[in-house]
């Protein structure tokens, strides 16, 4: 009888896998992989990990994984590491790969969720630095509600060439546009090439990549100064080490994802994103994260939110500074602290402290880098949400990036049914000032996967049409995006929104300051119009089908549909 009592090893999770005679086997599978005995009594904590050898923001991750794995163990843990897949927007970026982009935020969440709950791990630590795979892996921890820590990858230090600093991806993409016009020479966009990314790490500018790094702080899911601590830097390292002894103390404190992902936790993301220009994106993950941690965000939050906090940072590719550059003035610490009158700063985080005890230390940063609340960048927040006959249930501009010439803006539609025929007319020289770009049937439904539109943006700012032609869309776009470019338009085409009903020659007036969407076509038109309509169904592969069918439109985040 003595011997069965002693099977019993702890009390936690990963208890199941190792307590009584019945789990013989799996003791057996474990000692197999050089565990002891003693190991099964410690916390069995999982380590996602989305090294990738396409990703430039991912391919260091092995090594702060190894970091994390010796806090674990100098903690009392026991490490157990596992992958999940990341790809590059970069990479995808401009042609039909970027249609696997968005929906790959939904696998990374499902594998997450797969490995640690068919493993009942007591507690995992989320490793990723890009667009997708930092909301996938902080939705899989939302949705576990199990202890939780993220350690993000970290920004690539910007790039110099040609006279040029604070050289970020962004500005190469519309450097391309500026050598078709003849603003840059051959020789100089090739220098270019080889000088904008000088480091491994995530694309230096203010793009999704680093706002979702920054928000998984501002959330609470990372240690002080992890989401915008550079790639390279040391300091990541030992906070990698760090988050691995801290996510031990988690499990034995049960703090788990949930009690940090509160309402009040995410509307602090929201006012982050306002004061950071941050990118659009932010909007489907932010309503992504709410959906996994049973919390209501709409876009309403957003719209009333963006009017009462400030835009204050100068950053790429809306401002003049590299990421490293705000890490060097504060991190996000220092954003917040401009901001603490405007955020709930009683809410906790993976430290086991609130936001105000860990702003108690950070002093108040006013510069050319955080703008001093007296002077803000903008009055408003850096995104704007848009509504009206085009747009019934909303669209999304980031309007930090746009100039205050097109804040305003009529223009005749020019209708294009793929981002590629767009492309090819703007190349051409067949798009002229005074028209606005119509780009449909690239939303979740319809792309299928809500591609960017981030090429065809670059190249009108590339060639200084910036101030002259908008683009709307019911796709979406790059965090690296500026320009009067407005997105995330739903119903989305394929849906039987609005968008599918426009025809070139209609007039559409964009109005940011007043929120406003609409088209100079009469109901009865637009009526007219529906009869006939039949939406273009775009062939596909048997994975984006299965997204096509489940996804959720923009505004509510680009969900997976599930019968609860």
């Amino acid at each position: 009888m003595s011997d069965k009592k002693d099977i019993i090893y702890k009390d936690t999770r990963s208890g199941i896998l190792v307590n009584g005679i019945g789990r013989s086997g799996n003791r057996a599978l474990l000692y197999s992989m050089g565990l002891e005995e003693d190991d099964f009594r410690k916390p069995m904590i999982g380590i996602a990990n989305s090294f990738s050898e396409l990703v430039p923001g991912h391919i260091h991750l092995r090594e702060l994984a190894r970091d994390v794995s010796e806090g674990i163990l100098a903690a009392g843990g026991i490490p157990r590491e596992f992958d999940t897949i990341a790809l590059c927007d970069g990479l995808c970026q401009g042609h039909c790969g970027m249609r696997y982009s968005l929906p790959s935020r939904e696998i990374i969440a499902d594998s997450v969720e797969a490995v640690v709950e068919g493993n009942q791990l007591d507690g995992v630590v989320l490793i990723a630095s890009c667009d997708k795979i930092v909301p996938g892996m902080i939705m899989a921890a939302a949705r576990l509600d199990i202890p939780a820590i993220i350690v993000t990858g970290g920004p690539m230090l910007a790039g110099k060439g040609c006279g040029k600093d604070n050289i970020c991806l962004s500005n190469l993409r519309e450097f391309v546009g500026q050598y078709q016009v003849g603003k840059m020479s051959y020789e100089e966009l090739q220098k270019m090439e080889r000088a904008s990314l000088p480091t491994v790490g995530s694309c230096s500018m203010f793009g999704t990549a680093n706002t979702m790094s920054a928000l998984a702080e501002v959330l609470g899911l990372t240690l002080p100064f992890m989401g915008t601590s550079p790639a390279i830097a040391s300091e990541k390292r030992r906070l990698a080490r760090a988050s691995g002894k801290r996510i031990v103390a988690e499990v034995k404190e049960g703090l788990t994802a949930r009690k940090i992902l509160t309402k009040e936790a995410l509307l602090n993301g929201v006012k982050a994103v306002m004061a950071l220009g941050a990118s659009t994106n932010s909007v489907l993950h932010l309503m992504s994260i709410a959906h996994e941690a049973k919390v209501d965000l709409t876009l309403e939050d957003f719209d009333r939110i963006s009017r009462e906090v400030p835009y204050l940072c100068n950053l790429r590719p809306s401002g003049d500074f590299a990421v490293d550059v705000l890490h060097e003035n504060g991190g996000i610490p220092a954003v917040l602290k401009a901001i603490q009158d405007k955020i709930d700063d009683t809410q906790l985080t993976v430290t086991g402290h609130t936001i105000r005890e860990i702003l108690e230390a950070q002093p108040l940063v006013e510069n050319n880098v955080i703008y001093p609340r007296s002077h803000p960048k903008r009055e408003q927040g850096g995104i704007a949400i848009l509504r009206g006959n085009l747009a019934p249930d909303g669209a999304v501009v980031k309007a930090s990036g746009v100039k205050p010439s097109m804040q305003q803006f009529t223009g005749k539609a020019r209708v294009f049914n793929s981002m590629e025929d767009s492309i090819t007319a703007l190349e051409a020289g067949e798009i002229h000032a005074g028209e606005v770009i119509v780009l449909r049937y690239e939303g979740p439904k319809g792309g299928p996967g809500m591609r960017e539109m981030f090429l065809v943006t670059a190249l009108l700012v590339g060639r200084g049409m910036d101030e002259s032609t908008a683009l709307i869309t019911d796709g979406r776009f790059s965090g690296s995006t500026r320009g009067p470019c407005i997105g995330h338009i739903s119903p989305e085409a394929a849906a039987g929104g609005p968008i599918g009903l426009i025809e070139d020659g209609d007039i559409i007036h964009i109005d940011i300051p007043n929120r406003s969407l609409t088209v100079d076509v009469s109901d009865e038109e637009m009526a007219r119009r529906r009869k006939n309509f039949k939406p273009v169904i775009k062939a596909t592969s048997p994975l984006l089908k299965k997204y096509s069918a489940l996804v959720s439109s923009a505004d509510k985040g680009a969900v997976l549909f599930t019968h609860d």
